[in-house]
């Protein structure tokens, strides 16, 4: 196993109020990490900084042995969820996906319409998004970060919104991207999500982040 995810002590600051304080981890190949805690424990923020779209005010992000706005503007090879999906709401959910796809020059019909199945959705169905329930579009946003074949996938809160079933299907999906040596980071609010899928689970609290288990 190799360290694909390496946070080195953290800090990000607005003005005077610090959202981040000292936050260092290390995320392996091939695990599930689970990181809870309360609304505006800088969970989200973390996962934006891991991604590039929010830069430390203090420390050094590295994923995949790049530094995160040094070596290159933003996380190569990852997928996520932040916060809600967002789609274009006339669109049907095969047309959202080609067209995000389509944004690195790339498109692959059948690799997204397996993508779609995998989550639970038809591709045939041409319902556009906006007509979608938050569960479907949650599914949706599954797939959009799955699509690419990322080995890292960052989700925040993915099974709002779904149902028994919906959540089920989900959890089996992620199981079996970790067994391909896939590494997940997992927010999420529910216990039993982190406790049924998650081998170590971190805890952030007002900034600080504590490993719970291991």
């Amino acid at each position: 196993m190799g360290t694909v995810i390496k946070v080195e002590n953290v800090s990000k600051c607005f003005g005077d109020a610090q959202v981040l304080k000292d936050v260092s981890m290390e995320l392996e190949t091939g695990k599930i990490y689970g990181l809870v805690g309360r609304n505006g424990s800088g969970k989200t923020m973390l996962i934006k900084c891991i991604c590039g779209f929010v830069h430390p005010t203090k420390g050094r992000i590295t994923v995949h042995g790049q530094v995160i706005g040094k070596d290159v503007e933003f996380a190569q090879d990852v997928g996520f969820i932040i916060e809600k999906p967002g789609f274009l709401p006339q669109f049907d959910a095969f047309k959202n996906l080609a067209y995000l796809y389509s944004v690195n020059q790339r498109t692959d019909k059948k690799r997204i319409e397996d993508c779609i199945r995998l989550v639970g959705l038809d591709p045939s169905d041409r319902k556009k998004t906006g007509k979608f329930s938050m569960g479907m579009k949650q599914r949706l946003g599954i797939a959009q970060a799955i699509m690419e074949s990322p080995s890292v996938i960052l989700v925040d809160e993915p099974f709002n919104g779904l149902d028994y079933s919906g959540v089920e299907e989900i959890r089996k999906l992620f199981l079996d991207m970790k067994e391909e040596g896939k590494t997940i980071l997992l927010v999420s609010h529910n216990r039993e999500d982190i406790s049924t899928l998650c081998d170590e689970v971190f805890e952030m609290d007002q900034g600080v982040l504590v490993k719970k288990r291991e």
